[in-house]
Order: C-alpha cells, then structure tokens, then sequence
C-alpha cells in the first residue's frame, strides 16, 4: 500500500500506519479473548462485541480504506496494484481455509480493495473527483437496502457474496463487501484527486519520518504477517495448540 512515487507524502504515510497499527491492535484483542481467554488486556476489554468495539473497527477499517482510495491517485499502475493486493488475499484465503475451513476469509478486506482498485482502474481512473464523490456516495447508501433484500430473497448461495448478500449461515474472520467499501474507497479517491493533484505532501517538508510512516509504507506485508506472528507467540505461551 504505497505511492508509487519517488516523494513519500508524510500524512498518507502516517494516517496508513496508523490505521494499521489500530488493525492489528484489535486482531490481537479478537486473538487474545478468542483463543486465550484473556478478558482485558492493559485498559482494553477483549470483549469485541459491544458497540463501542464495533463503531471501532469500522473506523479503523474505514480509514484504512479511504487512504488506499486516496493513494489510488498516486500510482503508476492500478492493474499492476490490483495483482498484488489479489496475490495477498488468495494466500490469506488459503491460510485462514487450513486454520479454520468453518470460517475462513472469503473477502476480506484485502480482497475488496484489490477489486476496489479494478473498479476504479476501469471506470474511474479518468474521472473527475466529483464523479468518484458521488458514485462514492451512492455505493455507500445502497448498503441501507441489503438488509431488507437479503430477507426478502432469502439468499441460499455464496455467489453474491462479494456485493454483501450471501447466505444466513456464512461467517468469516474477515468480510468486507464491495457494497459500502468500494464506495469509501471512491469517496478517498475523490479526496486524494482533490487535495493532491500536484502529488505533494500538504505538510512543511521539514517533517521526518516516524515508526508510524514505516508502518503506513509497509503495511501490506505487516497485514500480511501479523496474524501468524500472534497466533505463534500464542502457540508458544500455550494458549493455541494445533
């Protein structure tokens, strides 16, 4: 998840790492009340479940999203983009299928931006911001029908899944659909076509690189690996076995 340009832009930088370092800070809690048994961690309860927890995550997510719709503006090549993210979210699929088939990542969210950036690489790469804006908007609204739709049709496939609809019983890890994300994700990059047509940092050039701008440049690969680095320290302590 980087700009694909030669000058780093210090706040996409920060605001990605940040948004990966909270990620990761409520997978470990998800980890740690799941599979240890551990009812608080620090000042943090692990019970992920109440409202404030879930309001959380989809911030976090949120943000996460809207920065890749963002950073979107910055790269050479959105297909070459896309082929990554798509590599990395078949492996997780794979992973997480052999940890748990029950449960496994279907489309997560590295999965709804490597289509997220087809999407926009297809459709949208030429339009101006207001079109990504709007469209943007429109994706996100349409999540207000599926609950409705999902009763009505009463899905009984998976095929649908992608979009949000899918059947009663599924259950993920990780799921994402493209129907509101996709629209977050065309939201940033109507905000990134806005703030950063000249492609440069909107802050004092005097600022220096901090461990949260190393994480927003390498995010990819900290999403890729974080998981397996807490579920073996947790296989080491005893808490998982195999």
């Amino acid at each position: 998840m980087k700009e694909e340009t030669s000058t780093r832009i210090w706040e996409i930088d920060f605001l990605r790492g940040l948004a990966i370092i909270l990620m990761v800070g409520y997978h470990l809690l998800y980890d740690l009340g799941d599979f240890a048994g551990v009812e608080k961690f620090l000042i943090f309860s692990t019970d992920l479940t109440t409202p404030g927890w879930l309001i959380a995550q989809h911030l976090f997510a949120g943000l996460f999203v809207l920065i890749s719709g963002i950073s979107s503006n910055f790269s050479r090549n959105n297909f070459r983009r896309m082929l990554k993210y798509l590599a990395v979210a078949l492996l997780i699929t794979a992973a997480t299928y052999l940890f748990d088939p029950e449960s496994a990542i279907i489309f997560g969210i590295i999965h709804c931006l490597a289509f997220s950036v087809l999407i926009y690489g297809l459709f949208f790469k030429n339009s101006r911001p207001l079109t990504c804006f709007v469209w943007g908007i429109v994706i996100v609204f349409l999540n207000a029908f599926l609950p409705s739709l999902q009763k009505i049709s009463a899905f009984r496939t998976n095929w649908l899944l992608p979009l949000g609809l899918h059947r009663p019983d599924f259950a993920s890890f990780d799921y994402f659909p493209l129907i509101p994300w996709t629209g977050i994700f065309l939201v940033g990059a109507a905000v990134g076509g806005w703030l950063y047509r000249s492609k440069k940092s909107l802050l004092p050039s005097t600022l220096r690189p901090t461990f949260v701008n190393w994480c927003g440049r390498n995010s990819l690969y900290i999403y890729l690996l974080h998981q397996p680095v807490i579920m073996g320290i947790l296989y080491l302590l005893g808490y998982v076995r195999l």
